[in-house]
């Protein structure tokens, strides 16, 4: 067993436990170590929120157990590839040397190794040869988001042969609670008064904690909805308004049409977000951004948008591979804007420069939604803020408020109503999320989206919401998209404050005037322009030249061409062209 490790803690070490590095360490690494080293157990889960610094923390723990003879290698478990490189790396660091390529070919990792990183797929397909190396040499086994030992009844029972043998076992997760009620190995579960067993943690350090200690960094949800129409199966067109009540079922077509890339609404979002990251880019000169979307087909063409807006090419990430790791290390490194990346990038990567992001998938389940916020919240200096660009969906929205509640694992419960995807891939294995293509094909069969647009809805920051009832692409919205990229929490507050102040005094304004007498000649032009911006649409849908269009409306309603109308005349065809829209000739 390499000693290399052990040069790289404190001279105390081992009189003194590790906690006595805490210069080094966060306060509740520091604390953790502490609660770890007074029982010594050999099950222990710790569960922070995501960018806490749960790696170094595992790491730290492993160093010492090394240094006090504790353990003779260490195995790591992670859920996709690129994060076994990113383990192997960190933990390269501090001395301890790991092999991230170790396949179950080979049975045994090279002499030069103090252990290795493999997925919890690897195991589940060799569990007998796992638990052979962790009998054959005492074992450190960290499981690194330990929820995905609950994915299947398979992998669980995988996990727990191959590591039951364990010398000690360090379970790690930054989101305990499932939509499921799969036990996952290796975690204890408490009876509440209620009857209901539920996760029990030996550490926690929850997303407000590490707000307050400046650790993450706050989160600007920026909410769009807008317009949107589509045709079902049966060949009916529905029209609706992201954001407003409806059924779950007509939110989730509504939401899709949304995500559709050739309706309007991803291109302004993509828009608004490009603007929200320059501004921030002025004062964290290489912030960067992410869009995470729902399959392959949709980030190639989110991707050729943005290329559009910006004129330089994102850097796309489609699966779980070894190119996938290196392009995400590359765009780390990098000074780029954008990256777009289907489900692997929503857990664990660690990228601490994203900024910006825009969830432009219709997974809705809360653990995938915590994991994807999480890749924007690792704080690198105080006063950095994360803006997320979201669909104004009730369910979305709710995980927002509700991210920094902190939540643990149930069993013997029913599924809450509304917690199961509204329309999404399954949460299956993440590296199975880029194999679905063809069961959304067949699916997007019984539905085309038809038109969609972006209207800006509000902001949602500290559980309030702010700039309701601002105007798309107008001032208000700018100056929303404009807030300065590095404030203080409570700087952040007073600003929106300030904001909602000045558009409410705005709004109260442009109401009185809108309530006074209005001259003739004025009232009958600005309906005459609004007959003309309809008849541009629908010319614009159909295909017809807008004289046809007009002559069509004079024929049905009457009256005198367009010039000599009257107020009255021009409204009666205003009422008809809306007919048209929604398909009543």
């Amino acid at each position: 067993m390499s000693t290399s490790a052990a040069s790289h803690l404190s001279p105390a070490f081992p009189e003194r436990a590790a906690w006595g590095t805490a210069g080094k360490l966060r306060a509740w690494q520091a604390g953790a170590m502490h609660t770890y080293f007074e029982h010594e157990p050999r099950d222990f889960l710790a569960v922070a929120t995501p960018g806490a610094g749960k790696t170094t923390y595992a790491l730290r723990l492993a160093t010492e157990l090394i240094d006090r003879g504790v353990i003779d290698q260490v195995t790591i478990v992670a859920p996709t590839e690129h994060l076994k490189v990113q383990w192997a790396d960190a933990a390269s660091r501090v001395g301890i040397n790991i092999d991230p390529r170790f396949t179950n070919a080979q049975e045994e990792h090279a002499a030069d190794y103090d252990g290795v990183a493999v997925t919890y797929a690897g195991v589940a397909s060799r569990p007998a040869l796992h638990r052979a190396r962790t009998l054959a040499r005492r074992t450190l086994v960290i499981l690194d988001e330990i929820h995905h030992g609950g994915d299947n009844k398979s992998w669980g029972d995988a996990i727990r042969e191959a590591f039951e043998p364990a010398t000690r076992r360090l379970a790690l997760t930054g989101t305990p609670f499932r939509s499921d009620t799969s036990p996952i190995p290796f975690v204890r579960y408490e009876e509440g008064a209620d009857g209901i067993r539920r996760s029990a943690s030996d550490y926690s350090y929850g997303y407000s904690e590490a707000l307050r200690d400046g650790v993450v960094r706050p989160v600007l949800f920026m909410a769009y909805g807008g317009a949107m129409r589509w045709r079902t199966r049966a060949g009916d067109e529905i029209a609706a308004r992201l954001g407003e009540p409806m059924t779950k079922d007509v939110t989730a077509a509504a939401w899709r049409t949304a995500l559709d890339p050739k309706g309007e609404w991803i291109p302004a979002v993509l828009r608004a977000a490009d603007k929200r990251l320059s501004e921030v880019r002025r004062h964290v000169p290489d912030a960067a951004g992410l869009v995470i979307a729902s399959n392959q087909t949709a980030a190639r063409s989110y991707a050729r948008t943005l290329e559009e807006l910006t004129g330089v090419k994102p850097t796309v990430v489609l699966s779980d591979d070894a190119g996938a790791s290196a392009r995400i290390e590359q765009f780390a490194e990098s000074d780029d804007r954008w990256m777009v990346a289907v489900r692997m990038v929503s857990e664990g990567v660690d990228v601490p420069r994203l900024c910006v992001g825009v969830y432009a998938t219709s997974t809705s389940t809360p653990l995938f939604f915590a994991q994807a916020v999480g890749r924007f919240v690792r704080a690198r200096r105080r006063g950095e803020t994360a803006s997320v660009f979201l669909p104004t969906v009730p369910l979305i929205l709710e995980h927002a408020a509700r991210l920094e509640e902190q939540r643990d694992h149930a069993l013997d419960r029913p599924k809450p109503e509304g917690e199961e995807p509204l329309w999404a891939e399954e949460d299956g294995l993440l590296q199975e999320a880029n194999q679905q293509e063809k069961a959304l094909a067949d699916e997007q069969m019984s539905f085309e989206a038809l038109e969609s647009e972006a209207e800006f809805d509000h902001v949602l920051f500290d559980k309030q919401q702010w700039g309701l009832g601002s105007e798309t692409g107008g001032e208000d919205e700018q100056e929303y998209l404009g807030l300065p990229g590095l404030l203080e929490p409570d700087q952040m507050t007073h600003l929106l404050r300030e904001r909602q102040a000045k558009q409410q005094s705005k709004s109260s304004k442009k109401k009185q005037e809108q309530d006074a007498p209005l001259a003739a000649h004025r009232a009958l032009a600005a309906r005459r322009k609004e007959l003309n911006s309809l008849v541009a649409a629908y010319a614009k849908k159909t295909g017809q030249p807008h004289a046809v269009i007009h002559n069509d409306l004079r024929g049905q309603c009457g009256g005198p061409t367009l010039d000599r109308a009257s107020n009255d005349e021009v409204g009666a065809r205003i009422d008809l062209i809306r007919r048209w829209f929604v398909g009543k000739r």
